[in-house]
């Protein structure tokens, strides 16, 4: 009875394993291929900061951004709690903004912080960039047309400040490689 067992284990096995190989395959591209795959790939984010903190607050920050040009003001709330427990004592005025924005439902006030937000965190992210490369996005109609700023990841992102209504409104205002 094992012998049987072991016989019919083995034969399910190995037949699966034959079968399996008809749809493995093995295809090295040539140089010219790969590059041409390169430029088809969208813009992958390969941030480093200097400190783990700024590194969490930044990932925290892109979240928020999403969450903004999505209009999903829970998201943001929640969030921004998770970023505004990140911070350390000397960074006390932006995790003040990021308790308000967690504390608000309202996406337009949401946004405002964000900007204001932004306008303080920038430095920070910039200084303690160690390789990489982050991109600081401007839109001149936020806000009324005052104009607002944002930080981005990738070169083509969405817009925070204008959801679906202009989601690629945005210039690249300043790019920053480590």
């Amino acid at each position: 009875m094992k012998k049987t067992l072991l016989l019919m284990l083995t034969a399910i096995l190995l037949t699966s394993c034959k079968l399996g190989e008809e749809n493995q395959s093995v295809q090295i591209d040539k140089p010219e291929e790969v590059k041409q795959k390169e430029e088809k790939v969208a813009d992958v984010a390969d941030q480093n900061f200097i400190d783990g903190m700024t590194g969490k607050i930044f990932h925290n920050y892109l979240e928020i951004k999403m969450a903004l040009s999505m209009e999903d003001s829970e998201q943001v709330s929640a969030v921004a709690k998770n970023m505004a427990d990140s911070f350390e004592e000397e960074r006390k005025d932006l995790k003040d903004l990021a308790e308000q924005i967690s504390k608000t439902s309202s996406i337009e006030d949401q946004r405002k912080l964000f900007a204001s937000f932004t306008d303080k965190a920038g430095n920070m992210f910039e200084e303690a960039l160690s390789g990489g490369t982050i991109y600081k996005k401007y839109c001149p109609m936020a806000f009324n047309n005052k104009g607002a700023y944002w930080y981005a990841d990738v070169k083509k992102d969405k817009n925070p400040y204008f959801g679906d209504k202009m989601p690629n409104c945005g210039e690249i205002g300043k790019t920053i490689t480590k």
